[in-house]
């Protein structure tokens, strides 16, 4: 259990890392015309999307031994009043009226 916590929280903060270590370079400019139209098509549509060089960081993860406080959890029998829950449907009520 420890250890996957650990193993966890290491990837959560490697892949925050990542997302925001990276290097982004625009490459080519992006163009978009969409058609227009009226009872017929005036003029052709064309999409150019932008293209992105990323570079992302490079980025390790070991592990290393520490001490660390936890807290001790024990548990112990013991005798408790709990509520109890009869139902009668509406049938039964009926049938003791009826009686």
């Amino acid at each position: 259990m420890r250890y996957s916590i650990s193993v966890v929280t290491a990837i959560a903060v490697a892949g925050a890392s990542a997302l925001a270590g990276c290097d982004v370079k625009k490459t080519q400019e992006g163009n978009v015309t969409v058609p227009k139209y009226e009872v017929k098509k005036t003029q052709e549509g064309s999409v150019t999307p932008p293209k992105y060089e990323v570079t992302p960081p490079d980025i390790s993860v070991t592990k290393k031994e520490a001490e660390v406080t936890v807290p001790k959890v024990t548990t112990e029998k013991k005798e408790v009043t709990v509520p109890q829950i009869e139902v009668k449907t509406g049938q039964e009520k009926a049938a003791e009226k009826g009686k």
